[in-house]
């Protein structure tokens, strides 16, 4: 399959899926937290396919592949905000274990697709 487009991309495919479950998600947290918790888990959600999307369209690898990194770092910081979340009694155990695992399972696409984007970098140079 060819790769026209950051669309193309599986990774950015289910990190789009995990914002629609992030929004799902955070409609529960109480109203006060629309501001704080609520608006920080969405917006680290929402960072992923966006910096895919960004880094996709960079001509430079190294841009390319800080943006995935940049990716990387916002799932990490969604799973923060989860936890917070649960420790605060706003998500189930169930809940926060789902959007864990899924950005486990995302960070590992974004891991291979970075290390595939630096091998092809290096066979273009070799």
């Amino acid at each position: 399959m060819t790769i026209s487009s950051y669309r193309d991309l599986e990774v950015w495919k289910r990190a789009m899926s995990l914002v629609t479950d992030v929004y799902r998600v955070t409609q529960a947290f109480p109203k006060d937290e629309m501001y704080g918790l609520t608006s920080q888990a969405r917006r680290a959600a929402s960072s992923v396919p966006a910096n895919i999307a960004e880094g996709w369209g960079r001509n430079m690898t190294g841009e390319c592949v800080q943006f995935l990194r940049i990716a990387r770092g916002s799932l990490l910081e969604l799973e923060t905000h989860i936890t917070i979340a649960e420790n605060l009694g706003y998500v189930s155990h169930e809940a926060s274990s789902q959007v864990g695992n899924r950005t486990e399972e995302i960070g590992k696409m974004l891991y291979a697709l970075i290390a595939s984007v630096q091998r092809r970098s290096r066979s273009r140079r070799d």
